[in-house]
């Protein structure tokens, strides 16, 4: 601890994306999920670290690598096509360049982007050689990048109780490929939309995880009063540690409204020359379709609460992004100063869980805001420390015990977002398909060959179905015709290996195609599923 630290931030990205991956077609809308995500968090994310540790910079940051996401990220498909999505970008961006000469309000903000491109071009085949899972590691080998997990496909587990061998596997699996793209078992785990119930940690416990989080109000509502609020871990009746959300300082950065992102010098997300320019222009850069998407391109600014737009000033941008990471670390430091004398002596954790894409994709100036956080709180603040939730149970072993209650992050803290009356349909199905393959299972535990391969395919299935994603965009009434068909899709596939096993009429040339197609986890044991 340095020399007057009186308390400890902890920053906590959640990377994460449902898999997409459909090598049946050429050019699928919703694999640019991935692709944007690459160019505007997961690419300037790795930069600022290697900015960081190249100016010897001391930083600590906590980041979940979801499952789903590392195996898109390792995907040999998915990387040549974001290759080949990169290069498209670089292309547009020096037609850009060429058509904004004579227009000196956006000819600069056209420069920015081919260099950023250039650069995204450059880290991600020269450097990382098209897998970034490497350079995430590297930092977590450098001991300053804590990686942590999440369950096997982002699944809401307090949706799954009923099925403890479901949620067993989720954390499992899990567990398991995460040591296979980092090298070591992982420490923590990031549960789905931080979806917690009283129970869940024996299963973590049995995968040797140490914590997790949940929202601030399964902290403040646990079954016994938590003597420091949220500013000190819990530990479960197995000691298994939950970090509870701090508000104040999780609202300055993910609210449009009250927060940072909001300014309205910062670029404006919903203006993008894939919809502005003309139809012939911008054709060979959208979908194949004819159908109009984000390019990534945007000239504005946030400007106001107006049709209008000014354009976009990346200096002044940036000069604000300075200011406001000034004031982020000013008011922890007001914080901690605070809560060190109410404390009893115990020094207190400020825990800052975000979604990842915020830094990059839907708040351009993100990453940089990040960088300079980083910065200041290393080399300016005697105050606060940062930390990862591993070194502070380190160093802070003894902790109260209490067991939180279930909660969520998601809209009202429960489970409304995951069960309403736009998603409901779905879990007796994937109750069904549990209680299946828990039966599948314990009948075929010795099973080899094309069964067994069935049997793994079939895991594979349930999972992704289980994919609380699917849930999620139904409720939010976005892409809701991919997340049905996605749901129906995966359990149809598992109802059709379930009685082909049964049966003993398993067709290799069927299970050939699918492993083909839903290709995540390619060490998974269906064994997982076993009582």
């Amino acid at each position: 601890m340095a020399k007057n630290t009186k308390g400890y931030l902890a920053l906590v990205l959640h990377a994460h994306l449902p898999f997409v991956r459909h090598p049946e077609y050429e050019d699928f809308l919703e694999e640019d999920w991935l692709y944007e995500a690459i160019t505007e968090t997961y690419l300037p994310l790795l930069d600022v670290y290697e900015g960081l540790v190249r100016d010897n910079i001391d930083f600590r940051i906590t980041m979940s690598i979801t499952p789903p996401l590392a195996n898109m990220l390792a995907d040999e498909l998915l990387q040549n096509r974001y290759l080949k999505h990169i290069r498209e970008l670089i292309e547009l961006a020096e037609k850009e360049v060429e058509r904004t000469r004579w227009m000196p309000e956006f000819h600069e903000t056209a420069k920015m982007y081919l260099e950023k491109f250039e650069r995204c071009r450059y880290l991600f085949e020269d450097v990382y050689r098209k897998n970034l899972i490497t350079g995430f590691r590297r930092f977590q080998d450098l001991g300053k990048l804590e990686i942590i997990t999440c369950g096997a496909t982002h699944g809401f587990m307090p949706l799954m109780d009923l099925y403890p061998n479901a949620v067993r596997a989720q954390i499992q699996v899990a567990r398991r490929d995460y040591e296979r793209h980092f090298g070591r078992s992982p420490r923590g785990i990031w549960n789905g939309e931080c979806g917690y119930y009283p129970g869940l940690e024996t299963f973590l416990g049995e995968a040797g995880i140490r914590f997790f989080f949940v929202d601030s109000h399964g902290i403040l509502h646990a079954d016994k009063r938590p003597r420091y609020g949220v500013f000190a871990p819990l530990f479960c009746p197995n000691r298994v540690a939950a970090f509870g959300r701090d508000i104040e300082s999780s609202k300055s950065v993910w609210s449009s409204e009250e927060g940072y992102p909001g300014d309205f010098n910062y670029r404006e997300f919903y203006r993008d020359i894939g919809f502005d320019l003309d139809f012939e222009y911008i054709k060979p850069y959208i979908h194949e379709s004819g159908l109009r998407i984000n390019t990534g391109i945007k000239y504005y600014r946030i400007t106001g609460r107006t049709m209008y737009k000014e354009p976009y000033n990346r200096q002044k941008a940036l000069e604000m992004a300075a200011e406001h990471a000034g004031n982020f670390m000013f008011n922890r430091e007001k914080q901690v100063e605070h809560l060190s004398g109410v404390m009893d002596g115990k020094t207190p954790i400020v825990v800052s869980p975000y979604d990842a894409e915020l830094f990059g994709h839907w708040w351009y100036e993100g990453p940089d805001f990040l960088n300079f956080l980083l910065r200041k709180v290393s080399t300016e603040s005697d105050c606060i420390e940062l930390i990862t939730p591993s070194e502070y149970l380190e160093r802070h072993p003894d902790q109260q015990t209490a067991t939180p209650s279930l909660s969520s992050w998601g809209n009202k803290g429960y489970a409304e977002v995951w069960l309403n009356s736009t998603n409901d349909w779905i879990y007796r199905h994937l109750h069904k398909a549990a209680e299946r393959m828990n039966e599948l299972a314990n009948a075929h535990r010795n099973a080899e060959g094309v069964i067994r391969r069935a049997l793994n395919q079939a895991a594979r299935e349930l999972l992704l179905a289980q994919s609380s994603d699917w849930a999620f965009i139904m409720k939010t009434n976005t892409m809701v015709e991919y997340a049905v068909k996605r749901t129906k899709d995966h359990i149809n596939r598992f109802t059709d290996l379930y009685y082909a096993v049964k049966s003993g009429t398993v067709d290799e040339t069927v299970v050939s195609a699918l492993e083909r197609k839903d290709s995540i986890f390619p060490d998974i044991d269906f064994r997982v599923y076993c009582d």
